[in-house]
């Protein structure tokens, strides 16, 4: 009796596993994986892109495996670095994984990663020729209503960084307003040497009767958009916008810095406009606020912080952190007028390669009454720990070459009135419940 119930209880032991296996089987890439690149990847890993390898197909990603696996399950990859611990966690642009997304990709690795039946491969992703414009196709365009080029700079294989400062005419000729924006270096060969560039809005807004009859959109000519590696463009809400007048120039703010070979490049403004007669009611404004002084000792991790008071009601748009290869994390917090303190956002493993822009989702973006106070810390790494730090024995100020410090944040804010911000503060508030 003993046996037999020894042999049926050895018999389910053996039963079990089997039945567990057959219900979980491994991820493959055609069912499982594929989706996920689809999704969050090919953007950049797909042939003629900028990442150093396509993603696209099997063939493809099957010698990346375990290096993907290695990206992915530190977070390197996709470039998302925000804290999603506190904070705001709702974003228009949200790149990251999720935690079931990379425990599929780290499975599919370890199983050996297996192909999978062709049968489950979904439809190829249409992309773009080339480069290819982020928004075009959100408004049925093959490319932007408008485009401005900067003119050629050839930067040569070995060199100081290098500044192109030069002025170009939009050759706007009637008052147009904005719905999105984008800058881009004009080939994939330019970004190697095109760290970032600013484009500055110079025109005469005295008296314009489009802004008179408009008093809630708030704003004026200045930095027009700031674009770094790893930022996609600036899509303003439906209700915002940014102005273009006749006579208006773009002058352009553009670093460059050398790649071992000569490469001539430009960079490309594309501007999409409002269907005409279509004017938003308020304007965006992008504004940079900076984080203290720099002054960082050798091997030493340094944190600043600088105070910044909203003299009108706003709402905040996005957040993008600004530092270079000793940049180690940024904060913004808000204390409200009746001193509450809120965090909302922190970027607690800055990389100097991704400048990613986080775009605040519309039922998350704060919306903050007049005389709340922007406080922004940074935090620099001078010390061998951080990889990127070219000499951490060397003490490090403030420059805008790439070896020296910056510390502030993008920011995209939509100013109001007191009663616009009111009733924003309601019609919130009243979605939520």
């Amino acid at each position: 009796m003993r046996v037999c119930a020894s042999a049926w209880a050895l018999g389910a032991v053996l039963i079990v596993p089997a039945v567990a296996i057959a219900a979980d089987p491994a991820p493959t890439f055609t069912k499982d994986i594929a989706p996920i690149f689809q999704e969050k990847c090919e953007a950049c890993h797909r042939p003629d892109s900028i990442a150093p390898m396509s993603l696209v197909t099997y063939e493809e990603t099957r010698p990346w495996a375990r290096s993907v696996r290695t990206r992915v399950s530190a977070r390197q990859m996709p470039p998302w670095h925000i804290d999603k611990t506190v904070g705001i966690q709702r974003f228009k642009n949200d790149r990251s994984l999720s935690d079931q997304q990379i425990e599929t990709i780290v499975k599919w690795v370890d199983a050996g990663a297996p192909k999978g039946d062709p049968k489950d491969m979904p439809p190829k992703k249409a992309w773009a020729d080339g480069q290819g414009w982020n928004f075009a196709a959100l408004f049925a365009q093959s490319e932007p209503d408008l485009i401005i080029t900067s003119q050629p700079w050839t930067q040569p294989a070995h060199a100081q960084d290098s500044w192109d400062k030069r002025q170009v005419d939009t050759g706007v000729t009637e008052p147009r307003w904005v719905r999105a924006i984008e800058i881009r270096p004009k080939t994939v060969q330019g970004r190697k040497v095109i760290h970032h560039a600013l484009a500055y809005l110079s025109q005469n807004e005295s008296d314009n009767p489009l802004l008179a009859a408009a008093p809630s959109a708030v704003g004026s000519s200045g930095l027009f958009m700031e674009w770094a590696v790893g930022k996609q463009g600036e899509l303003m809400r439906g209700d915002t916008g940014k102005l273009l007048l006749p006579g208006s120039r773009i002058s352009w703010d553009i670093h460059y810095s050398s790649a071992g070979e000569d490469v001539t490049s430009q960079v490309e403004l594309g501007v999409y406009f409002y269907p005409k007669g279509q004017e938003p009611k308020y304007r965006e404004t992008l504004a940079l606020f900076g984080a203290g002084d720099i002054d960082i000792p050798p091997n030493s991790i340094k944190a600043t912080q600088a105070f910044h008071v909203l003299r009108q009601a706003g709402r905040l748009e996005s957040f993008q952190p600004h530092m270079h290869l000793r940049g180690k994390a940024m904060s913004i917090e808000a204390i409200l007028p009746n001193g509450q303190t809120e965090m909302l956002s922190y970027v607690n493993n800055f990389n100097f390669n991704w400048h990613n822009s986080y775009v605040y989702a519309d039922d998350a973006a704060p919306l903050l009454p007049k005389g709340t106070v922007l406080r922004i810390t940074a935090w620099h790494d001078n010390t061998s720990a951080k990889t990127s730090n070219p000499d951490p024995n060397q003490w490090v100020g403030y420059g805008d070459r790439t070896v020296d410090e910056m510390a502030h944040a993008w920011i995209n804010i939509t100013y109001m009135s007191d009663d616009d911000f009111t009733q924003e503060v309601e019609k919130r508030r009243t979605s939520s419940q």
